[in-house]
């Protein structure tokens, strides 16, 4: 009996050290088990406090008068399928005629509460099936990526959701995107992260980095152009108008639109194309729009003027062409000028760090997820790198990029570097880099500064 109570004690003991620590390891040896029977136990009474409950029909109730039995329990949600994760519990349940989706929604907190989980969120999947999603502790507050993940061509993980899953960036489902956030916030992290998963994919990157190429320059060596001041911008961003035209006209002479051609063979961007006459996809990077907006001279004005238009256009037209824009700043209004407006609504994808002010956040969601904006002002300050992120379908979730340091992604960068393609286009902005040294950087972070 006394082995008995001192294996019981170590057990609670390492339970609640590993639940201080390690949240993530207490969860897959303890919290899961637990987790499971709290909610298979108590399901059937908290969908009833929650209101998840639909009456008997009517000809349940006809049958029980006629067999003179007690009258029928309202039914709940059947489970479909209960599914354990790393993070959490995912629960799939059938809904009941007359329920709606938005009932399981609306009950959300509720059902936290009820079943003892950190986090519950719900989406439907299809008519009458919906997935609960519920995390066991606070994924956010550290961020331990998958170790195996699922990238696809112009598809890459940046960072992870509340509710436990990786968020993609996937350009060819949302070709343009906006990043807002105030001064350390987390936007250069996530930049670093979005950079660092692109590297290793045929894609060429182009940077534009008005803070005289801080954040972006040192990752050179996988960047086909950069550009460190407004007017290298413009150049920059009027050759890849051209660019942009080359490809088009390229599309254009590969169609072969006849009625002896298959569908599937006519081409409409450069996707369509044979791999082998395929364009490589680029994607710009803007560190801070708001110094190519800004002017104090008549002449900047001009300047300005003709890189809105560039944007705006790239914007518009880029995504058959495989051209992608990734635009970060502080603020993104019409304060900036004409024309900005016009590009912020091309700009499907946001994604909004803490912010100073709820004007801020109203520019990133204010016309897609008004129900965002509230959770954007709400991020603490001392946790950077929280975002919010939506599109224009109105949903958002809340998520965090891991700490990726300037080092890390400039080793990434450089192993990769020989897949930086060459585009005559813009062979006039790749950067000068010098040559790699022979020994090879460690990805640490306290790899030496002169290594």
């Amino acid at each position: 009996m006394t082995a008995f109570l001192i294996v019981l004690m170590l057990v609670v003991a390492t339970a609640g050290l590993l639940r201080w620590r390690r949240p993530a390891w207490y969860w897959l040896v303890f919290g899961v088990t637990f987790a499971v029977l709290r909610v298979l136990v108590r399901y059937v009474s908290v969908m009833d406090a929650c209101g998840l409950t639909v009456p008997p029909s009517r000809w349940r109730l006809a049958l029980a008068r006629i067999t003179n039995r007690p009258v029928p329990e309202s039914r709940v949600p059947r489970i479909l399928r209960v599914r354990p994760t790393r993070t959490g519990l995912v629960l799939r349940l059938k809904l009941r005629p007359g329920q709606d989706a938005f009932d399981v929604s609306a009950a959300s907190d509720r059902l936290r509460h009820s079943f003892g989980m950190y986090g519950v969120t719900s989406r439907e999947l299809r008519s009458g099936v919906v997935e609960v999603r519920m995390t066991g502790y606070d994924v956010l507050k550290r961020v331990q990526m998958p170790a195996v993940a699922d990238p696809r061509p112009m598809r890459v993980p940046v960072a992870l959701r509340e509710d436990g899953s990786v968020h993609y960036r996937d350009y060819r489902a949302v070709p343009h995107g906006l990043t807002l956030g105030a001064t350390e916030s987390g936007k250069s992290v996530y930049q670093r992260n979005l950079v660092a998963g692109l590297a290793a994919q045929d894609v060429a990157l182009v940077g534009i980095d008005c803070k005289q190429g801080v954040e972006l320059f040192p990752l050179a060596r996988r960047f086909s152009a950069l550009a460190d001041n407004p007017d290298t911008a413009l150049e920059l961003l009027e050759a890849l108008v051209t660019h942009m035209e080359d490809v088009y006209q390229l599309i254009r002479a590969q169609q072969r639109i006849s009625v002896n051609v298959p569908d599937a063979q006519i081409a409409a961007d450069i996707w369509d194309l044979p791999a082998d006459m395929r364009p490589v996809p680029v994607v710009v990077l803007v560190d801070e729009v708001a110094e190519l907006a800004l002017f104090a001279t008549k002449d900047q004005e001009k300047r300005r003027d003709r890189i809105v238009t560039a944007l705006v256009r790239l914007a518009q037209l880029g995504r058959a062409s495989g051209i992608y824009l990734e635009i970060c700043g502080q603020r993104f209004g019409s304060e900036l000028g004409k024309g900005i407006t016009m590009l912020r609504a091309q700009l499907t994808g946001r994604t909004a760090h803490r912010v100073n002010d709820e004007s801020s956040a109203n520019m990133a969601f204010g016309d897609i997820a008004p129900d965002a904006v509230l959770a954007a002002i709400q991020i603490p300050t001392e946790t950077p790198g929280i975002a919010v992120t939506g599109d224009s379908s109105g949903g958002w979730a809340r998520i965090r990029a891991p700490h990726t340091s300037l080092r890390q992604a400039v080793n990434i960068c450089n192993k990769h570097a020989d897949r930086t393609p060459d585009l005559p286009a813009l062979e006039p902005f790749r950067p000068v880099v010098a040559p790699l040294p022979s020994a090879r950087v460690p990805l640490s972070k306290t790899a030496s500064a002169t290594a």
